[in-house]
């Protein structure tokens, strides 16, 4: 049927929207947050926030994450600027209470879990040159929804009724002056190398087109949409303020680093020493100028191929029955890459140590290590870069199939919508250039084979004929050979998988006399029934899983497992009064959904809203929702493994511990190891995270008020007040707080959760850990304001201006990590515990101008509050030292600019600048959780530079 349609669809002479059919009264569609039709999309009690396709082509962007980040609601999640931790995917985070806790529709359907790594759903599914508009609803939904929609619903509404033929080609990239003086500073004392300015580099392109026509006389549509997109990489090295990896003290930041060093850190008996020359003579190992400077290998950008494909067909059987299907498909291969691998602390002590034999120790590592005689053997914690190898890349491909059928219609006064809907999303990932554990140990153990000659243990005794000597003991004497041997790859893959089945019913009840005597409307009721089933599967290989790969800080293992949910939901919506003194409009809605899981919880969701319009021109609007997030497959099943956490440092590690004896003593301490405990100065330490099938869903309160305003023609304003408050969050007890309650009050509860190595430390060995698994314990809260407005007016022939703003006020945003103790406020802040920055002012303003000539232009205005270290901060949970440097990432104002023109009547030509001025984002050396990279948020900030954008479209 699609094809037939196309084939008669292609007579069309120019490219448009297909146009509805007519009829004799008003169309009533059906808005996000609601089942029940309505004339108009301002109609509702709970705000929704509307970006249309001239707000998309001026923001110049042909991806739907960069879209979505735009927006004052949004804040950072995964997504192409990070690197390590990345997923490939990229997700939207309302209101910063998760991914998660997003719901994302497509036509209001919605999509499946982006990956098995990351359950949120994957923007990157979603074709960026199909979307008509973008919904934002703010505020649960999950009485109309379900599970997930906790602090709102993202719709993507989509051109799934097109004419013609469409081609669109845009081409992108980054303009960047190197002006930060006081990054450049430090990079300059440490004699790193430093970037030239950049005139086009970063670049995006991308292709697309859409096709689309009517058959049966208009009764049918078929539509297709075809694209691809392609991003180059860019290095952190090619950004001054990302050349090197900054931390900070009171004088101001210098750049620092890992003790995961080149030459290599080799703590001894005797002290920390490195290698000094070709010859195997060593030195002191120096903190300050030996630590190994990770910055320039990440990338700031990741490159990126991407293919989409989308298609539509809905045909009309007769005046009662509709259908409608679509597919879609799309398959994206990225590469994050970041610092190279190497020894992260290859523990040469017992069965392991080394020995006097080994004929790669010159005389002086022999005098350091202790060894005297033949026979003899030393211990040596050894922490050393793979330089030679290169970064470590992990190679993404996520791949996406998505199909659906339905059929719709009226009958009566009711309707009906019936669908099914299938999705699966595949995922594969090659880790390279890994550093292998087991073979590390063989490598390094080397002695004289039968004919004198350097060889592995191994090989002479015939336990691994493959082994290569690693000889690290002097400078340059690493061979290709050798890290082909240790070089490992890490394999995972999986898929999640989607099934859905639902229909509903809704009508006018007025059509029956159902109306209040003081309305002029009917009561309008909806009800359904859906049941959807959750597959996840991620299998990984044994260098994953038994934790072999040296730079992963912990093992990967597999996760396995499904749910299914059977929903009853239902929405009834009461027009009280209307057209009386003072009551223009008042109205009442109320839903409700219950939900059966297949392991065994149940959740109830509902909720309530109230319209009064006093007059026409002015509205009050008001909800309250219960909406309800049932733990996902990741959440339930995912078995315990060793991870990375960060903390500003071990208050027990140091020549100097900030914490006593008796308190380190807690954490198992001993009094010989304090004061000589190494702490990390990257500020990563360990911790055991891991699945609960016990979990129970998680319970959010939301309550919106707002006010809505049109008091002349062509002005809107909207102020809407937000409450949500989510009970029994699924996380873990933050492993900085076990810690820190250990150290404090010596309670069993928390210090028997504290593993440290034979040495002390928190993250030298795979023994050293925090057990931080998941629970239901903590509480979220976050209050604010969304402001809205725009006016838009003609200027005589000058054409059509207009001015629009969308603002958002964060009152609060509270965190309560364990029940009982005070909730900690995260508004203004930023660092290892607030995470992401949490601005208390963020904004979008636009100006556009619609000329009589075929030219558009639009100028914009985007903002960010500054924020604080969280250390700043009163709280005792967020107190801290902060050095200046650190304190404030300043407030940062950017402009844009962008135009079109039309060429002729099928061609057009568009382009624009935006980060007009150039700003670097603001730095820290405290970035390191919340998406933080290249000592700032790219996820929040521009972090590239200036982007200049052009494209060309073609309509037939």
């Amino acid at each position: 049927m699609f094809l037939s349609g196309l084939a008669l669809g292609m007579h069309s002479a120019s490219a448009q929207e297909a146009a509805p059919a007519p009829s004799g009264e008003m169309e009533k569609i059906v808005v996000t947050g609601s089942r029940i039709r309505v004339a108009t999309v301002t109609e509702g009690s709970s705000p929704i926030t509307v970006v249309g396709a001239a707000d998309i082509k001026s923001d110049g962007v042909k991806n739907v994450e960069n879209l979505m980040n735009n927006l004052p609601q949004v804040f950072a999640d995964q997504g192409g600027a990070i690197s390590n931790g990345s997923t490939g995917t990229a997700t939207v985070n309302l209101r910063n209470l998760g991914a998660d806790r997003t719901l994302v529709l497509v036509n209001g359907r919605r999509l499946p879990q982006g990956s098995p790594l990351s359950t949120a759903a994957d923007l990157n599914q979603i074709p960026a040159g199909l979307i008509k508009r973008v919904e934002v609803l703010s505020g649960g939904a999950g009485a109309v929804y379900g599970s997930d929609a906790v602090a709102g619903v993202i719709n993507f509404i989509m051109n799934d009724k097109f004419e013609g033929v469409q081609i669109d080609v845009n081409v992108s990239g980054y303009n960047h002056q190197q002006d930060n003086d006081v990054v450049s500073a430090a990079v300059r004392k440490r004699n790193f190398a430093l970037p030239g300015d950049k005139s086009f580099d970063a670049k995006s392109k991308d292709v697309s087109l859409l096709v689309g026509g009517n058959f049966a006389d208009g009764k049918g549509n078929a539509t297709l949409y075809a694209g691809y997109k392609q991003d180059d990489p860019l290095l952190q090295s090619q950004r001054d303020f990302t050349s090197c990896a900054l931390g900070s003290s009171a004088a101001g930041f210098a750049c620092l680093g890992s003790n995961t060093s080149f030459p290599g850190r080799f703590i001894t008996d005797n002290g920390s020493r490195t290698v000094a020359d070709a010859n195997g003579n060593t030195r002191a190992y120096v903190v300050a100028t030996d630590a190994y400077n990770y910055g320039p290998i990440n990338y700031l950008q990741r490159p990126s191929d991407r293919y989409v494909f989308n298609a539509t067909a809905n045909y009309e059987i007769n005046d009662k029955v509709q259908v409608y299907s679509s597919i879609g498909f799309h398959n994206d291969r990225t590469v994050a890459q970041i610092a190279p691998s190497g020894l992260f602390g290859l523990d040469m002590s017992g069965a392991n140590a080394v020995h006097f034999e080994n004929p790669l120790l010159s005389a002086d590592w022999k005098r350091q290590l202790g060894l005297v005689a033949p026979g003899g053997t030393a211990d040596a914690l050894i922490f050393r870069r793979n330089v030679e190898g290169g970064g470590r890349q992990a190679d993404i491909t996520n791949t996406s199939y998505r199909s659906q059928i339905g059929f719709k219609g009226d009958i009566g006064p009711w309707s009906y919508d019936v669908f099914a809907q299938n999705a699966r999303v595949s995922y594969t990932e090659v880790y390279k250039n890994e550093f292998s554990k087991t073979r590390a140990f063989r490598a390094m153990d080397v002695v004289l084979d039968g004919s004198g000659q350097p060889a592995c243990r191994s090989v002479v005794n015939g336990t691994d004929p493959n082994c290569v000597p690693y000889n690290i003991w002097s400078l340059g004497k690493v061979t290709p050979e050798a890290l082909k041997y240790l070089q490992t790859p890490g394999l995972r893959s999986g898929a999640t998988t989607q099934e859905i089945q639902g229909g509903n019913i809704s009508a006018d009840l007025g059509e029956y006399g159902w109306k209040l005597p003081t309305s002029e409307q009917g009561i309008g009721l909806s009800v359904g029934l859906e049941r959807r089933r959750e597959e996840l599967e991620l299998e990984t290989d044994t260098a994953f899983s038994s934790n072999d790969l040296f730079g992963q800080g912990g093992p990967s293992f597999g996760v396995a497992g499904q749910y299914t949910v059977k929903e009853i939901f239902g929405e009834v919506r009461v027009p009280l009064m209307e057209k009386r003194p003072f009551v223009d409009l008042l109205s009442m809605n109320a839903s409700y959904r219950y939900s059966d899981y297949s392991t065994g919880k149940t959740t109830d969701s509902y909720g309530v809203g109230v319209e009064w319009a006093p007059v026409r021109q002015a509205k009050l609007r008001a909800s309250y929702q219960r909406a309800a997030r049932a733990a996902n497959i990741v959440e339930l099943f995912t078995p315990a493994g060793v991870g990375l956490y960060d903390n500003d440092e071990d208050p027990c590690a140091g020549t100097s511990p900030t914490a006593s004896l008796a308190q380190c003593a807690r954490t198992g301490v001993t009094a010989a190891q304090y004061g000589k405990i190494i702490d990390n100065p990257s500020g990563q330490y360990n911790q055991l995270t891991g699945g609960n099938v016990n979990l129970s869903p998680e319970e959010a309160d939301s309550f919106t008020l707002g006010l809505v305003l049109e008091p002349i023609k062509n002005l809107s304003i909207t102020l809407d007040a937000f409450s949500i408050d989510v009970k029994d969050v699924i996380a873990n007890v933050p492993a900085t707080t076990t810690l820190a309650k250990c150290l404090e009050t010596g309670e069993a509860a928390f210090c028997s959760l504290i593993h440290r190595d034979n040495i002390g430390t928190l993250w030298a060995k795979d023994t050293a850990f925090i057990e931080a698994n998941n629970l239901n314990l903590a509480t979220r809260k976050t209050t604010g304001l969304d402001l809205g407005a725009s006016y838009g007016y003609k200027v005589g022939g000058l054409g059509n201006f207009g001015f629009s703003i969308l603002g958002t006020y964060l009152r609060s945003y509270e965190t309560q990590d364990l029940p009982g103790e005070d909730a900690y406020d995260c508004k203004g802040f930023y660092g290892p515990t607030c995470g992401t920055p949490l601005p208390e002012w963020r904004h979008k303003a636009r100006v556009t101008w619609t000329s009589p000539w075929n030219f558009e232009t639009a100028f914009t205005w985007r903002h960010i509050d500054s924020v604080d270290l969280e250390t700043t901060s009163k709280h005792p949970k967020l107190t801290g030292n902060a050095f200046p440097v650190d304190r404030t990432l300043g407030a940062r104002d950017y402009l844009d600019l962008s135009a079109s023109y039309s060429l002729t009547k099928n061609l057009s030509l568009s382009g624009g600048i935006n980060n007009l001025l150039d700003k670097d984002p603001p730095v820290s050396a405290q970035v390191g959780s919340g998406f933080g990279n290249g000592n700032t948020y790219p996820q929040v900030y521009d972090a590239n530079g200036r982007k200049v954008f052009v494209g060309l479209t073609a309509k037939f």
